[in-house]
This record gives structure tokens, C-alpha cells and sequence, in this order.
């Protein structure tokens, strides 16, 4: 395993750095005035998506671009570093057109969409036109268990018929989010994995009712993770994706490659929690020392220093693994990543909002956005706790045990 950045990836490093330090940064401020003031989109958006997309800087995550497609085709290992520059900005990724879940609506597109599908929906996906939702989590149950879902997709004639309730589907706020990719049930009846469709629901579809954005930790995104209705709405039996009963199969091809961009870019928003960190630590004054001066906030530095370079190991590991041996294959990796890669982005930013002290706790610092964001992914793309189980029962199943064995390495009496 070799994870030194190659040339061309230092080459988009940069490159991407300096568009970074030249076109986003400067507009941070601005950014939270127009949204606070309810201009959302941000006026400023398109113009840097045109100017990203001139520059190269566009698609950079889809590895299996065709040659017709706009985009860099890159690997996941290869796109991983530039994930973690964007994360330092939240809004960052939608100039390059690499935001979530629009990254995983394309990759589910790209692979398993009709050629009428990929023409009304993944070619303006591409070109940066709309934005799309993924709906599959749900108020009434425990999501995480995807056999759970209980929104019905009936077949009836010609068309679905689409009842049900989902809720913190992100993007269904943003004013040019058009599609809905859609999880179900459209056989309650078949095995417990096979249960499950997806179906393209246009936003406009009649009975799609958006109930309310939803805050998280009192926080209100303005693209949203929104509480959606999905009352007797029905769209042609061609908006189907993929085969009926495919639904959990495609979702799990789908949260793969998605998990290693939440990740860098979690490693992104803990590295720039860093910085701020170790500026505060070094420019405030306290019980005369340095901030740094005092034991525990040194310590807090190189905790975090230690934590963040192994996560970024990690997820990188995570995504040469996919590359090599598949998705499939590196289940473990990537449920481990996600299960520690959040907890590291938010320990970094509690850290850093401790050093600010109060103002750690403003809007006048990126600290208390970040670990909110931080907190919601040991939520999103599944818990904590059902990554950890996960991981333990494939540990357990690479060793089995036998009643009556004993380990030689145990010291056992003649």
C-alpha cells in the first residue's frame, strides 16, 4: 500500500488550495450574511461553479466518468486529499459539484440508471444544473435497519403509487433540488433484503408535501434535512431504478465511495479546527503563559495532531481498498472509518472551542458549525453503534471459535 500523493495529485492539490485561498475563503463572510439575511442560493455560487468547472475543478470523485461526461476522472484514493480541502469550507464541495448526496445520487445514476433516466436526471446532475435528495431514512422506525422502512411503492398498472413519511433528507430545502431518489417497499412479502426499490420521484410530483427543515443541534441548514410527505404520489413504472427488489443492494453500492467523502472531508474541518487551535493557543495570554504553555492544552495539540494523521491513514486505506478490491470487499474498513473518523472531528473541535473559550462558542469561529455537522455524521450513513456491530461480527467471523480449544498463547497448568 502505497499512499504518497502522486503528481497529478499534488498538481490538483495545489491547484485546488489556491482556488481555495483565492475565490472561497474570501467569501466565507459573505456567505453567512446572505443565508442569515434568506438569500439561498448565495449570489455568489454560480459564478464560482463556472469558474471552477473552466479551471478543471468539476466531478473530481467520479472515477468511472465516461469520455462524453464533464469531470476529472479520478480514484478514490486519488480524490480522498481533495475531499479533505473542501472540507474546510462547508459549502465548498457544491463549487466543484462533489456535494453530498448529490455525489451518491450520480454514482447510483451513473450505474444503474436507463438511458432515458441518465439523459433527464444524471446529465444535469453533471453539468452543476439542479441539486437532488435521497430519501430513505424514516421518523417511524430505526432507519439504520433499512428492512424496516415502511414507505410503501405499489405497482398500479403503468405506474407506482408512493405513500410514506421520510425525514432529515438533506438537499429537499435547496430551491434547485428537482429529483428525489426514493426508498421503499414494493414487496413486504419477499426475503428481508429483497423487500426494498428505489424509485426517481421529481420534486414537483403532486402529493410531495416538504413538512418542515428540520434543525440539527438548533442549527438550520439552509439547503435542509427536511421532514417530507409522500402521499399517493404517483410517477410511471419507467422511473423505477434499477430492478424491483434491488433497492438495499443499490443503496449499499451507493454508501461506499460516499462514506470516504464524508470522512476526508470530516478530516478537513478537524484540521482547520487545529489551526485555529494552535493560533489561539499561541496568541492568548492566560495566568501569565501562553495558553500553549499551560499542560493541557499542549497535550490537547498533539492529541489531536496524533488522532487526525491516523484517521486520514485510515481513510485512505479505506479508499486504495475500494479501488482494489471493491466496495464489497472493504465493508469493514469503511464501517470502521465511519465510526471513528466523526468522533475525531468533533474531540478536535471541542478542543478548539475550549481554547477560544466563549467565542468558541459564537459565530465568529467555524467551531461550533463544524462540530455540529461532526455530531450529526455519527448519525448519517448509519450510527456509531451499528458500524461497531458490524465490525465485531466480522472479527468474530474471521475466528471462529471451537469448544474445547485453547489458545497456545494462554499459560495453562499440566
Amino acid at each position: 500500500m502505497d499512499f504518497a500523493y502522486s503528481p497529478k495529485v499534488e498538481a490538483l492539490r495545489a491547484q485546488l488550495n489556491a482556488f481555495m485561498d483565492k475565490h472561497i475563503v474570501p467569501r466565507i463572510h459573505q456567505w453567512h450574511e446572505e443565508v442569515n439575511a434568506g438569500q439561498y442560493p448565495v449570489s455568489f455560487m454560480e459564478a464560482l461553479k463556472d469558474k471552477a468547472r473552466s479551471e478543471g475543478l468539476w466531478n473530481l470523485f467520479l472515477p468511472h466518468l465516461n469520455e462524453d461526461e464533464p469531470g476529472t476522472r479520478l480514484s478514490n484514493l486519488e480524490y480522498a486529499p481533495l475531499a479533505e480541502i473542501m472540507g474546510r469550507v462547508p459549502w465548498a464541495s457544491e463549487v466543484f459539484n462533489c456535494n453530498a448526496p448529490d455525489t451518491g445520487n450520480m454514482e447510483l445514476l451513473h450505474m444503474f440508471a436507463t438511458p432515458a433516466q441518465r439523459k433527464q436526471w444524471l446529465e444535469p446532475l453533471l453539468d452543476g444544473k439542479i441539486r437532488s435528495a435521497f430519501a430513505m431514512t424514516e421518523p417511524a422506525v430505526a432507519s439504520s435497519d433499512a428492512t424496516n422502512i415502511t414507505t410503501r411503492i405499489r405497482r398500479d398498472g403503468d405506474d407506482y403509487v408512493i405513500d410514506g413519511r421520510k425525514w432529515f433528507i438533506t438537499n429537499a430545502a435547496h430551491p434547485n433540488c428537482q429529483l428525489f431518489i426514493v426508498m421503499g417497499k414494493t414487496d413486504p412479502d419477499a426475503p428481508s433484503h429483497s423487500q426494498q426499490s428505489m424509485i426517481l420521484v421529481p420534486r414537483d410530483t403532486p402529493g410531495v408535501k416538504i413538512i418542515r427543515n428540520i434543525t440539527v443541534v438548533n442549527h438550520t441548514a439552509p439547503e435542509g434535512h427536511c421532514e417530507i410527505e409522500f402521499k399517493g404520489v404517483r410517477v410511471p413504472k419507467e422511473n423505477l431504478l434499477g430492478a424491483e427488489g434491488s433497492g438495499f443492494a443499490l443503496a449499499q453500492a451507493r454508501l461506499g465511495p460516499g462514506r470516504i467523502h464524508h470522512c476526508m472531508r470530516s478530516i478537513g474541518a478537524a484540521e482547520l479546527a487545529l489551526e485555529l487551535m494552535i493560533e489561539r493557543a499561541q496568541a492568548r495570554t492566560a495566568f501569565g503563559k501562553r495558553l500553549h504553555e499551560h499542560g493541557s492544552v499542549g497535550e490537547w495539540i498533539a492529541k489531536s495532531r496524533i488522532e487526525i494523521d491516523q484517521a486520514r491513514l485510515f481513510v485512505l486505506k479505506a479508499a486504495w481498498m475500494i479501488d482494489t478490491v471493491g466496495a464489497k470487499a472493504a465493508r469493514k474498513e469503511i464501517s470502521m472509518i465511519k465510526a471513528l473518523v466523526p468522533s475525531v472531528h468533533t474531540a478536535v473541535c471541542e478542543r478548539a472551542m475550549q481554547v477560544f473559550g466563549a467565542m468558541g462558542l459564537s459565530p465568529d469561529t467555524p467551531l461550533a458549525d463544524s462540530w455540529t455537522w461532526g455530531r450529526a455524521l455519527r448519525f448519517a450513513d448509519g450510527p456509531d453503534e451499528v458500524h461497531l456491530q458490524s465490525i465485531a461480527r466480522m472479527e468474530i467471523q474471521a475466528r471462529p471459535f471451537e469448544a474445547g480449544s485453547v489458545s497456545p498463547y494462554l499459560t495453562t497448568p499440566d
